[in-house]
């Protein structure tokens, strides 16, 4: 491990590792060049934001990861690792190494949610086609994987309010048990302006899903997404381009929701990751 740094902290964004100076001399600056550097540790449905050697091959969790012109990668923890993660970088000068990740793991209360229409808990037959057809729809814009790096940004909150929901609990609808949460809901009153949290495209945009109501997906690039539910209104169109603290949508109770707020929940592809960790990278 000669050339790998796991740093303590939670999680890394390439801000924190500036190219080193043209002045660079004694070959200091191609040792820097030449780090890789991840957390040492990182918690369940975290962002992990890595540096490697530019022109490196990286792979995890079966995956190819994109790299940036930099050397920054990206990728995300599921609820339910419970690692040590292995990221494989093999350089461009043909060296090789693997850097081992501890995983952290959290509590995931149980909260209880009554009152929802028992048909979004049971569906019929129909109705759950439906359902199928519509997440499908959804799971297919989350493959995106786009060179942009604008999840490297500092996170901003999309609405300000009281944390309703917590990413990861368990879920129990009128008594039935279902899955983890998968996002953040902020609860705040309907027709609340949503800003974007980082910029990126809008992959997605469904006006009324039968669980998810008004549903807006915003890829920042590298896998990561950021998705919005619930909405009672989408005031942005798939295609377009949006900056950090654009207003895209307005809060609403759609689909499935016993009043208003914003579900805000985040993926690295088919991993779910927690909003409120991302929010946290920048404190």
């Amino acid at each position: 491990m000669r050339g790998i740094v796991m740093w303590g902290a939670l999680l890394l964004a390439a801000p924190l590792f500036p190219a080193p100076s043209a002045q660079a001399q004694d070959g200091i600056g191609d040792l820097l060049d030449n780090r890789i550097i991840f957390p040492a540790s990182a918690s369940q449905g975290a962002m992990v934001i890595g540096k490697v050697p530019a022109g490196s091959s990286v792979r995890y969790g079966g995956r190819e990861l994109r790299v940036s012109g930099y050397g920054s990668v990206v990728f995300g923890i599921g609820r339910d690792e419970k690692g040590p993660l292995q990221v494989q970088v093999r350089r461009s000068d043909g060296s090789s190494e693997t850097a081992s990740i501890a995983v952290t793991a959290r509590d995931w209360p149980t909260e209880r949610v009554n009152g929802v229409p028992p048909k979004t808990v049971n569906p019929p037959p129909a109705i759950a086609e439906r359902i199928a057809r519509e997440q499908a729809q959804v799971t297919e814009a989350r493959k995106r994987d786009d060179n942009r790096t604008d999840f490297s940004q500092t996170f901003i909150w999309p609405v300000q309010g009281r944390i309703s929901g917590r990413f990861g609990n368990a879920r129990v609808y009128n008594g039935q048990p279902g899955s983890g949460h998968s996002g953040m809901d902020i609860a705040v009153p309907t027709g609340t302006p949503v800003k974007a949290p980082a910029a990126g495209i809008v992959t997605f945009a469904g006006p009324d899903l039968y669980l998810t109501g008004g549903t807006l997906v915003l890829d920042h690039g590298f896998g990561i997404s950021s998705n919005f539910l619930h909405l009672s209104r989408i005031d942005v169109k798939v295609g377009d381009r949006i900056e950090q603290g654009q207003d895209i949508a307005a809060v609403g109770a759609t689909g499935r929701a016993t009043g208003p707020h914003l579900h805000w929940g985040m993926n690295w592809f088919d991993t779910r990751i927690d909003p409120l960790l991302v929010l946290e990278r920048g404190k």
